[in-house]
């Protein structure tokens, strides 16, 4: 859903017991059209609520057995006549079918729950096709937006908003009790016109996600390739020797650190580049560029899937001695050392960067396991602002860090090893520092008192170059008012 959609209000909820023209749920009777999946579902729901449900079936006798004992299930024209609102749960295309009821329908509330198997797929929207059906009938679209699986297992197992709309606003307040008495929260999503993009809302694969996945895929090739060539062509065509065996493993286990590094950067650079262009404008009412609002809006994406590839690397890395490879090799190193006559091959400086490399590595892990944990909305929801805010900028900007110090560990002096630049190509891990550390050297220099005070005082509504009333105490103890800018 877009940003838009969430800013739109919720529909009025009218008291149940100082409305006299309402009806209580126990005695009020729901009709539902169809015998599908989601019918039976909102079937189960709706008695579960406390409603009266009778259901219109082309063969009742058959589809009685699906239902809830407590639902009566008739033919269609029977279920019509019991009840003043009814959910059509039935496809697009068999809308037609319903056409010998028009005259029965007259005056009625029809709920339209349908979808489209595409985006767009026609002129029209399903609920304005009904309603150019049905005339005399008042149509309403909502509950498309909710699965059949949350219908059954109730709104605290899924997503409890209801987007509803219609031309009528009294029969968009009924559908809304019903919601509500339902367990879910009605948005109201104003006239019909908005039910093509209610429609169009189920069939969206991840809106969200999209730019960040891409993100990470470009990163992920560019270092996969990268690391390919020092690794595997580098050695086949300086020494002749196959490395072809390290790409499953190997080199994929050295890209992966790189994109999760690099995306947990890219979650706090725009945060860089805003209080950047801030203080560049002196004000915050200045609207960002469209790329930025974007990346501001996608970095809860990017930061899961850089806790998702670091899990995948700490797999990857816990997995690297059991490979056959690895067995050889140490068999192989042994062997050397025997015929050397080596007794002791100890490198303290190897071990100290080892030991401190894997457990400063730990510790970022960690931190991002508490980063991606807190971001999901059941957790966020408990937390207050303060909290949130401090886990999220505070222990996420010390998750860089720590990241940054993991990845200055594994490199300690390899950087200035001549034999370590293949084909004069630096280190991976070299490359991955330059955004980072552009980050870590900003927020240190936003921290500087100078720059922390006058960027506190822009985002607490301070503008550079605007005029300001004061008041000052005259000689007589009276006082008299004046204007200076809020530049000086």
């Amino acid at each position: 859903m877009s940003r838009g959609d969430m800013a739109k209000p919720l529909l009025g909820h009218r008291s149940m017991e100082g409305d006299p023209d309402s009806t209580p749920a126990a005695s009020r009777t729901i009709g539902v059209l169809g015998s599908g999946d989601f019918a039976r579902s909102l079937a189960i729901r709706l008695v579960c609520s406390g409603f009266k449900v009778v259901v219109g079936s082309r063969n009742p006798k058959r589809k009685a057995s699906l239902f809830p004992s407590a639902a009566e299930v008739t033919f269609q024209a029977e279920a019509v006549k019991k009840t003043d609102i009814i959910f059509v749960a039935v496809f697009r295309e068999h809308y037609s079918t319903l056409c010998d009821l028009a005259d029965v329908l007259a005056g009625k509330i029809l709920v339209d729950v349908s979808n489209n198997t595409e985006i767009n797929h026609h002129k029209e929207s399903n609920a304005e096709y009904l309603a150019s059906l049905f005339p005399a009938c008042t149509v309403v679209k909502g509950f498309n937006v909710v699965s059949a699986w949350t219908l059954q297992s109730g709104a605290r197992d899924g997503n409890k908003q209801v987007l509803i709309c219609s031309n009528n606003q009294e029969a968009k307040r009924t559908v809304a009790e019903i919601a509500q008495l339902m367990g879910f929260t009605p948005v109201d999503m104003g006239c019909m016109s908005s039910a093509c993009e209610i429609e169009n809302i189920p069939l969206r694969l991840l809106p969200a996600w999209k730019i960040p996945i891409f993100l990470a895929l470009g990163l992920f090739l560019c270092f996969f390739t990268y690391n390919l060539i020092r690794q595997v062509i580098h050695p086949y065509i300086r020494e002749q020797k196959n490395k072809l065996y390290k790409i499953p493993i190997e080199v994929v286990n050295t890209t992966l650190p790189c994109v999760a590094y690099v995306m947990l950067s890219l979650v706090y650079l725009p945060g860089v580049l805003a209080a950047c262009l801030q203080l560049y404008h002196g004000t915050k009412y200045r609207r960002f560029p469209d790329w930025l609002d974007q990346w501001l809006q996608h970095r809860k994406q990017i930061g899961l899937l850089s806790f998702f590839c670091a899990a995948l690397h700490a797999v990857y890395s816990f997995c690297l001695p059991m490979r056959r490879s690895h067995r050889y090799q140490l068999i192989e190193t042994a062997v050397k050392q025997a015929v050397e006559k080596k007794m002791n091959v100890w490198v303290e400086e190897e071990v100290w960067r080892m030991e401190i490399y894997i457990s400063v590595g730990i510790i970022a892990l960690g931190l991002l396991s508490l980063l991606a944990i807190t971001s999901l909305p059941s957790i966020a929801n408990s937390l207050n602002w303060r909290e949130f805010s401090f886990i999220q900028s505070t222990l996420g900007f010390i998750a860089l860090v720590i990241s940054t110090l993991h990845t200055l560990t594994y490199g300690w002096s390899r950087a200035f090893d001549e034999n370590q630049y293949k084909f004069y190509l630096p280190p991976t891990y070299t490359l991955t520092l330059l955004v980072p550390c552009t980050v870590i050297l900003a927020k240190v220099i936003f921290n500087l008192p100078c720059i922390q005070q006058r960027l506190l005082r822009i985002r607490r509504g301070w503008e550079k170059g605007r005029y300001v009333k004061f008041v000052l105490p005259s000689a007589t103890g009276e006082y008299s008012s004046g204007e200076t800018s809020s530049n000086v």
